[in-house]
Parts: C-alpha cells; sequence; structure tokens
C-alpha cells in the first residue's frame, strides 16, 4: 500500500471507534471470537472493514485507524466481550507486553507464552524476512480463552510503500516454518525469507537445529496489491456486486422489502450503507476480493472515492447500535436482520445481474454530499459551512438517478 502523510480527524476518529466496535460486536455475536479473529487475519476482509469504515481504501494509514480505532472501541468492555486490543503503532507497540501480562492476569491465561509469541511475530517478520521492510506497528489481539492473531505492518522508505503481515494462533504449527495467513505486498523480486518452507537448510546451517531437509513446497497465497493511484476507479471494483447494493438500495420496491428485513423506514443512501456493513459482518471471504467497493458505503476521509457523509455515517451507526442493543435484551429480531439484508442484496446480485454505473454512482455521491454534511480532510482547514437547501438542491435529492443497468 502506497504509504500516506497526514492523519485521522477528531470527528472521524470518533465515528470510526463507534462503527468499528458495533461491527466487531456483531461478529461477535453471530460466529464468536474465534471467528473475528480470523477475519482479522484475512487481509482482504482486514481492507473492507477499514474501507467501510470510512478510511482512504488503499493506504497505509488503514491499518494503523483500523487497530486504533477497535482498540478504542473494544478495550473498555473487553471483559464482558472477552478480546483484547494490545499494542499498535510506535511507542504503542513496546507496551505489548506489559499489555500482555495483565490479560493474562486477569484471564488466568499464561502471560509468559504471550509475550513469547508476541516478540517471535515481530522478529520473524522484522528479521526473518529481508523484504526491504521495516516494521513500524505491532497489533496484538488475543480472546478470553488465548487465541490470538497479530496484525503487523513494515514501511519501505525508498519505493514509497507498506507491507502488512497477518498471523493468526490457531494455523501457526512452528513459528521458523510458513506461520503466516498472509503477507500482502507486491511480487518485487526474490527476498530472503528465513521462515518459508524451503529455508530449512539456511536454518539448519545457521542455528544448527534443523537435522534433515525439510520437504521443499510453496503454499498458494492470495495477494492483494494496493494500486498506487489514490482514487477508486472502476476497474478497482466489482460493478456487478456494487450494482446488486445499489438496486436493493434506491429502486422503489426493492428498497421497500429492504427497509422491511430491518424493520426500520430508512432512506436510500442509509441503506446503501447498511448492506455494505451487512456484508462484512456476513460475507463469506470470496466477498472481499475488491475492497475498494466498500468505500461505497461511508467515502473516504480524502473524498475518494467521495466525503464521509456525516448524516449517513450517523444514522447507519445509530441502527446498528440499536440492533446491538435489542439483541442484548433477547430481542433478536433487528440483528438478525442484518443477516437478511445481506441475503437480500445477494439475491438480487445473482437474479437481476445489475451492472453498476460506476461513473454516475460517484458523480451522483459528490452531488448529495452537501445535502449529507459530506466532510474530508480538506474541510478542515476552514469551518464546515451547511449550504442552505434551495428548491434546486431539493429537487435534485428527490430525484431518481439511474445508478446501475439492468
Amino acid at each position: 500500500m502506497p504509504l500516506h502523510s497526514g492523519h485521522v480527524p477528531a470527528w472521524l476518529a470518533e465515528r470510526m471507534t463507534k462503527l468499528g466496535a458495533a461491527i466487531s460486536e456483531s461478529v461477535l455475536y453471530h460466529y464468536g471470537a474465534a471467528e473475528l479473529l480470523s477475519r482479522l487475519s484475512d487481509p482482504f476482509w482486514f481492507q473492507a472493514l477499514g474501507s467501510v469504515m470510512g478510511m482512504d481504501w488503499h493506504s497505509s494509514g488503514i491499518t494503523t485507524s483500523v487497530i486504533g480505532a477497535l482498540k478504542r472501541g473494544l478495550n473498555p468492555r473487553a471483559h464482558e466481550l472477552g478480546i483484547y486490543i494490545c499494542g499498535g503503532r510506535g511507542r504503542h507497540s513496546r507496551n505489548t507486553p506489559n499489555e500482555l501480562r495483565a490479560v493474562a492476569d486477569s484471564r488466568g491465561l499464561d502471560g509468559e507464552a504471550l509475550v513469547r509469541a508476541s516478540r517471535l511475530t515481530a522478529r520473524v517478520d522484522n528479521n526473518a524476512i529481508a523484504d526491504g521492510f521495516q516494521i513500524y506497528l505491532h497489533a496484538f489481539v488475543v480472546t478470553a480463552g488465548g487465541d490470538w492473531t497479530v496484525v503487523q505492518q513494515g514501511m519501505n522508505d525508498a519505493s514509497g510503500l507498506a507491507r502488512r503481515y497477518h498471523w493468526h494462533s490457531p494455523t501457526v504449527r512452528e513459528f521458523t516454518c510458513e506461520p503466516h495467513t498472509a503477507i500482502v505486498g507486491e511480487n518485487e523480486g526474490a527476498i530472503v525469507n528465513l521462515v518459508d518452507r524451503a529455508a530449512g537448510p539456511a536454518q539448519g546451517a545457521m542455528l544448527e537445529i534443523v537435522r534433515d531437509d525439510p520437504e521443499r513446497a510453496l503454499r498458494e497465497a492470495r495477494v492483494l496489491t494496493a494500486p498506487r493511484h489514490h482514487d477508486v476507479r472502476a476497474k478497482d471494483v466489482d460493478l456487478r456486486r456494487l450494482g446488486g447494493v445499489l438496486a436493493a438500495a434506491h429502486e422503489r420496491e426493492l428498497r421497500d422489502f429492504a427497509s422491511l428485513l430491518l424493520m426500520e423506514n430508512l432512506g436510500p443512501r442509509t441503506l446503501q450503507s447498511l448492506a455494505l456493513i451487512a456484508e462484512v459482518v456476513h460475507g463469506t471471504p470470496t466477498r472481499f476480493t475488491d475492497p475498494a467497493r466498500f468505500s461505497f458505503a461511508l467515502g473516504g476521509k480524502d473524498r475518494h472515492p467521495f466525503p464521509v457523509p456525516l448524516k449517513t455515517y450517523d444514522e447507519s451507526l445509530d441502527v446498528l447500535r440499536r440492533a446491538l442493543d435489542s439483541a442484548r435484551m433477547e430481542d433478536r429480531e433487528r440483528i438478525e436482520g442484518f443477516r437478511r439484508l445481506n441475503h437480500f442484496v445477494q439475491v438480487v446480485e445473482e437474479r437481476w445481474r445489475p451492472e453498476a454505473d460506476f461513473e454516475a454512482v460517484v458523480a451522483h455521491e459528490r452531488a448529495i454530499s452537501p445535502d449529507l454534511d459530506g466532510r474530508s480532510v480538506f474541510d478542515d482547514r476552514r469551518p464546515p459551512q451547511r449550504r442552505r437547501a434551495t428548491s434546486r438542491t431539493k429537487a435534485r435529492s428527490r430525484k431518481q438517478l439511474s445508478l446501475f443497468e439492468p
């Protein structure tokens, strides 16, 4: 991913904290802590999560901001939810051992074993893999039962790129033999990888541990390479899948039925956002090969593909939070509505096979942005001004645009 400078503004960071926590809580409710760990170890799902939360869909900052938001949102309720976010970027990563020991003391876990795992993952990615990327972010996510996921990110100043490394404890047989669930990055030629399965002889020569040469085989791995361009383009998005979301949200009859599934009186723009959030919660791994599509839920802080619509963000978050609160009171209908909405959109996608008109979608979102309190980091240089609604803008917001082709 391209290295990006700058920061997440407070108005977005606060919302990301709430939405990230609500999405994580939804996954915990439906599928349990083990599944949330598994998803965090999937680079495609992780990228989609950051996109649906309003971050720039392909930048290096998505890793830092998502981890930070989850840590702020989940840790205050960690004892209740049974999941803890430790570490982070820079100085926060150096405090990981102390945080893990505190979790272990409160949950009766082996704290030193967790600290050892944390240190080994950092050393493997920083030292055993000589790929030109220096680790600067280390996040260790651990459950009350002791399972863990590690997300790390390194930077290469010369190329201006960042690379992410994902781990998941149930898949780690040996720390010295292909322990990752994924290393996300562009293939830039031969590197030194001492934890590759084929590196057994090198390990033996260096460490005098491995006596016999292990079988030489390379595991097939999916690779996601974020393009250099900052804007979202049609080629970055599965237009048929996006078309299914837009059809369910903007066609009157489909929208009414989709709203009924959630038992809410929702407008098309909020339904569009909630449909993509529902997919992040309930979608299978194959649904996340185009993370850029999820930026059409709540935009991006740098206006790509459009400014963050604050009204839609807050309303979507409110619907999800009400659903979670109802589920906590043993009223599961609202939270199950998200599962039904996800299934409904996929039925629309397969049965009608609508394909999004990419340029029309982006143009429409940017046109309605002022009416939805659209905001980006560029607006923070001056106080945001609400534009008075004129008869023209009111008519535009009511106009039914053709955002997909049947």
